[in-house]
């Protein structure tokens, strides 16, 4: 089967796209090539996503990230990890980055570092993060790898609120992606990643209807 012949289950669906008082502000982290990043740059272009990306933080030097915004035009800060003692110290200066930009919300888009508390606690239920599994499934680092040994037939990604627990916050929306014959993590990750860009910017709409929401309740 070509890679490109198969059906594809977005949940919630793909339908009419919110609009808002304001765009959201957000904030984006990455640590690789960008390509998230990118797809929600590309929806906030072309009318979809109702949104500004503030600024994108990146915890890699010459990670392709950097050169993604570099060439869109938008703000990038190189955070380097290994620079603070804790995960926490590099937490707040991710908290102090984000508030001066005027932040609402942010998008782990490809972060490879797990998040503290002091991370988590600046931003409640407005963090949120892409994985490359069909959550609760596969948790963790190499779920694709994980999805492949395991010999399940359906694979996926998954956009979800961010928590203490590892890849464990409320479920915003998946998009299911069958396993096919031959199938190694390469072709499968491709596969995934084509889903992932349509789903991390549908899904941080959806997210900001909530966000916004709350905003009105609280007054």
């Amino acid at each position: 089967m070509d890679d490109e012949c198969y059906s594809t289950l977005i949940v919630p669906a793909i339908g009419t796209w919110p609009r808002f008082d304001s765009p959201l502000r957000l904030g984006v982290m990455a640590s690789g090539t960008g390509t998230n990043f990118e797809a929600l740059h590309n929806a906030i272009t072309c009318g979809d996503l109702d949104a500004q990306i503030r600024v994108l933080v990146v915890n890699k030097a010459g990670c392709g990230a950097i050169a993604r915004a570099e060439r869109l035009g938008i703000r990038c800060e190189f955070k380097d990890h290994r620079l603070f003692p804790t995960r926490e110290a590099m937490d707040e200066e991710l908290v102090r980055t984000f508030q001066n930009e005027g932040v609402e919300a942010v998008v782990m888009a490809g972060w490879m570092r797990i998040v503290t508390p002091v991370l988590i606690d600046a931003f409640p239920g407005k963090l949120i993060n892409i994985h490359p599994s069909l959550l609760p499934s596969f948790k963790g680092m190499d779920a694709i790898g994980q999805c492949l040994a395991a010999g399940v037939t359906i694979a996926g990604c998954t956009v979800h609120e961010v928590l203490n627990d590892v890849d464990a916050g409320p479920i915003l929306a998946q998009a299911a992606v069958p396993i096919l014959s031959g199938d190694n993590r390469d072709r499968l990750n491709r596969r995934i990643q084509t889903q992932e860009h349509r789903l991390l910017p549908w899904a941080t709409a959806l997210a900001g209807q909530r966000w916004r929401s709350a905003t009105r309740t609280q007054g």
